[in-house]
C-alpha cells in the first residue's frame, strides 16, 4: 500500500524503491479426514477468511452494485449501513490511561501512544469465546501525514514531534463489543495495547544475533525497538497476528556514499520522514545496520497482553505487504507473502514442524511460539507456459554460498532481494495482498500496477506481467502441485483491471462487470466471495487513464462467473484497505486510510480539511483514518 511513495517511485524508477457527503455526524451511521482438516476444524473461526466454502445455492453476490464514487462520502449498497468507528486519536482503553482526542491535533506524543494510530491498514477480528458480538480488533497503522498530525504541521520540527510521529505508527489492539445493535470500544480493557516505533520486539529465526543485526544500542542483535510502515495483516491458525513492515527504507537517512546493499534496498541520502534529525538510530551513516532490523514480518499474540512481539526473520526481509498462512495436509504452516515494490518478488515459507495444538497449560499461540523460526523460504519463478517453480533460498545451494556473497542463512534472509536476484526469481508488478482458498488450494495475489514496466532500462513484459506501462494492475492465481508445500505450481491471470473505454489496449483490461484499477487489498470470505480493494494515488485519480474509475473502492468478485460488482466507494482521495468479518458473517470491518490525501502527503495545517473532512465533517476539522462497520439492515450475511 503505497501513498506518496508511489509518486516518489515514478520520479526515479531506476532507484528501485520499495514504495511506491455527509455534513451531519449523525448520518455517518447510514451512508449508503487429514491433520490439516482437523486443524481447520479446531481453528475454524480463525480460518474463516481463507476457507472459500462453496455456495449453498442461489447467487453468491446478492446486493445491487453502486455507482462510481466521486464525492467526499462513503457509500454502500441499499440495505446496508456503514458507521465510522475507532478513528485516529480515539483512546484504545488502556486501564487508567485514556486521553481524549483533541480536534486541533494537540495531543502529546505520550497521549498518542495510548490512542489509535494514524492511517489504518490491514486488520483482523479475534472472537472472544467464539463470539461474533465480542472480540478483539487488531490493525496496522501504515504511516503518518505529519502535516495533519501536529497543530502547526511542519512549520517547526522537534524531538517531541518525532516521538509523536513514531507513536502514531505501528499496531493497535482494542476490545470491541456489539451493544444494542452498535459496535463500541470496550474501555477499559486488559487487551488494549499499542505497538509503536519504540516498542521492544524480539528477533527470532536465522537473523537473530547476526552480525548484520547488531548495533551500538543492541550489541547482541536480538532486540529491536519498534515496528513501522505496517501494511497488510494475516491471522495464523494458532491465533496470532502477522504484520508486514513495508516501506521502511524511507525512514533512514543514508548520506552520500551508499553501498550496494543500501542501494538495492532503496535507501537514499535523505529520509522522507525526518526522524533522523532528532533520533540518531535513523541515521544510517552512523548506524548502518539499523535498516537491516526492519522489513520483517512481525508476530503478535493479541490474547496475551504480557507477550513480547517477535520479528520472524526466517520468512525473509522484504518490503512486506503482509503474510498469509495455509496449512498442509500433514499440518505444517505455509506462509505466502508479496513485496510491494516494482520488480520485486513473491515468497513462501514452509515450516519445518507441524502446528501444535493447545494443551499442557499452553495456549495454541504459546505452543507454536517458535514455529515460524524454522523452515524453508522460497521465491517464485513464473514461466511462460503457465507453470512455475519455488526456488529455495537456502545457504549452500546453487549460488547462495559464501563465495557468492552469502556467509550464512542469516545473511540470505537479510539480503533476500539479492538472493532472489541470484536465483532468478520473477520480478513482479508490485505484489501486494494475497488470499488463500484452503479447500481448493488456490492462492490469489494482487499486482497493483507498474508504470515502469517496459520503460527504457527497465525490465520488459513477460507472461505473468504482460502489460507495458501497467497503470491498471490485476490479480493472478496459482495452485501448488500436490499441496501447499509443493515446489512447482500452475498459474493464470484471474482478472486484468482496466477500463474498456481506454484508447490504449494495455489499459482496457478484461473486467466483467464494474470497472476498477490498482487492486490492492484482497480478502476471501467464508462463502467464497473474493473482495478486491483499490489503491489509486491522489496524483492518479480523476485524470489520464484513470479518469473514469472514480474514488477508490471495494468490489465483490464471483470466482465461478468472473463477475465483478462494486460494493463500496470511499471519500475523497482515500485508500480502501483491509477487511475482516465476524465468524457469523454479519459484520464486516473495513479500513479507510488517509481521506483527503494530498499529492505530497504534507497537508497545510491552516486548512487541514481542504480535500476531505471525513468522517467528522466538523468545520475546520481534520480528516481521520477510521474503520467502517458494515452491516445488513436485515441482519443477513455481508454480500448475500
Amino acid at each position: 500500500m503505497s501513498k506518496d511513495f508511489d509518486t516518489m517511485e515514478d520520479s526515479n524508477p531506476s532507484a528501485n524503491p520499495s514504495i511506491h457527503d455527509v455534513s451531519d455526524p449523525r448520518r455517518r451511521r447510514l451512508l449508503h479426514g487429514s491433520l490439516a482438516a482437523a486443524i481447520a476444524s479446531a481453528f475454524a473461526p480463525l480460518l474463516a477468511g481463507c476457507a472459500g466454502a462453496p455456495r449453498s445455492g442461489g447467487p453468491l453476490i446478492g446486493f445491487k452494485g453502486i455507482a462510481i464514487g466521486t464525492g467526499d462520502a462513503l457509500v454502500v449498497p441499499e440495505g446496508y449501513t456503514a458507521e465510522a468507528f475507532a478513528p485516529w486519536g480515539e483512546p484504545i482503553g488502556v486501564p487508567g490511561a485514556m486521553p481524549a482526542w483533541k480536534p486541533d491535533a494537540s495531543n502529546s506524543a505520550d497521549e498518542q501512544a495510548l490512542q489509535m494510530g494514524m492511517h489504518h491498514d490491514g486488520l483482523h477480528y479475534y472472537p472472544l469465546d467464539g463470539s461474533s458480538s465480542r472480540g478483539l480488533l487488531v490493525m496496522n497503522h501504515e504511516y503518518v501525514d505529519d502535516g495533519l498530525l501536529h497543530p502547526d504541521g511542519l512549520k517547526t520540527w522537534t524531538l517531541e514531534k518525532v516521538r509523536k510521529s513514531q507513536a502514531a505508527h505501528g499496531v493497535s489492539a482494542i476490545e470491541i463489543a456489539l451493544v444494542s445493535g452498535r459496535w463500541q470500544i470496550v474501555r477499559p480493557s486488559r487487551y488494549a495495547r499499542r505497538f509503536t516505533a519504540n516498542t521492544p520486539f524480539a528477533i527470532g529465526g536465522p537473523a537473530a544475533g547476526h552480525a548484520l543485526m547488531k548495533t551500538a544500542a543492541d550489541p547482541a542483535g536480538r532486540t529491536v525497538l519498534g515496528t513501522f510502515n505496517n501494511c497488510a495483516s494475516g491471522m495464523t491458525p494458532w491465533g496470532t497476528y502477522l504484520s508486514g513492515e513495508e516501506n521502511f527504507a524511507y525512514y533512514f537517512a543514508a548520506g552520500d556514499k551508499l553501498d550496494a546493499h543500501q542501494r538495492r534496498w532503496g535507501l537514499r541520502k535523505d529520509a522522507f520522514f525526518r526522524w533522523a534529525e532528532h533520533d540518531e538510530r535513523f541515521d544510517a551513516v552512523k548506524h548502518p545496520n539499523e535498516p537491516n532490523r526492519f522489513g520483517w514480518v512481525v508476530e503478535i499474540d493479541p490474547m496475551d497482553p504480557a507477550s513480547t512481539p517477535v520479528k520472524r526473520t526466517a520468512l525473509g526481509r522484504a518490503a512486506h505487504e503482509g503474510a498469509w498462512v495455509a496449512v498442509t495436509k500433514d499440518g505444517r504452516a505455509v506462509v505466502y507473502s508479496g513485496e510491494d515494490a516494482r520488480f520485486e518478488y513473491i515468497y513462501k515459507f514452509v515450516s519445518r514442524d507441524k502446528i501444535a495444538p493447545a494443551g499442557a497449560g499452553k495456549t495454541a499461540a504459546q505452543a507454536n511460539r517458535e514455529l515460524l523460526d524454522h523452515g524453508t523460504l522460497y521465491v517464485a519463478r513464473f514461466d511462460a507456459d503457465g507453470s512455475g517453480r519455488w526456488l529455495p533460498l537456502v545457504h549452500g545451494q546453487g549460488p547462495l554460498t559464501a563465495a557468492g556473497g552469502f556467509a550464512d542463512q542469516g545473511e540470505i534472509v537479510i539480503k533476500a532481494r539479492q538472493a532472489s536476484d541470484a536465483l532468478g526469481g520473477t520480478k513482479m508488478d508490485r505484489p501486494e495482498w494475497l488470499a488463500i482458498d484452503q479447500k481448493s488450494g488456490e492462492v490469489y495475489c494482487t499486482l497493483t500496477n507498474n508504470s515502469a514496466r517496459g520503460q527504457p532500462n527497465m525490465p520488459g513484459v513477460d507472461a505473468v506481467n504482460p502489460r507495458a506501462n501497467n497503470v491498471m494492475g490485476g490479480v493472478i492465481r496459482w495452485k501448488d502441485d500436490g499441496d501447499f508445500d509443493g515446489t512447482t505450481f500452475r498459474w493464470s491471470h484471474l482478472v486484468l483491471a482496466g477500463d474498456p473505454a481506454n484508447e490504449r489496449a494495455e489499459a482496457k483490461g478484461n473486467v466483467k462487470g464494474d470497472i476498477f484499477a490498482c487492486p490492492d487489498g484482497l480478502v476471501l470470505d467464508a462463502r467464497g466471495v473474493l473482495w478486491i480493494q483499490t489503491d489509486a494515488h491522489a496524483t492518479q485519480m480523476y485524470k489520464g487513464e484513470l479518469k473514469n474509475i472514480g474514488n477508490n473502492q471495494m468490489l465483490a468478485f464471483d470466482r465461478a462467473t468472473g463477475e465483478v460488482r462494486r460494493f463500496l466507494t470511499g471519500p475523497t482521495n482515500c485508500e480502501i484497505t483491509g477487511a475482516t468479518l465476524t465468524p457469523d458473517g454479519t459484520t464486516m470491518f473495513v479500513n479507510i486510510q488517509h481521506p483527503g490525501e494530498t499529492p505530497s502527503d504534507r497537508s497545510d495545517p491552516a486548512e487541514p480539511g481542504k480535500f476531505s473532512r471525513w468522517p467528522d465533517f466538523a468545520p475546520g476539522g481534520r480528516p481521520r483514518s477510521a474503520t467502517v462497520v458494515i452491516r445488513k439492515r436485515d441482519g443477513g450475511l455481508i454480500g448475500s
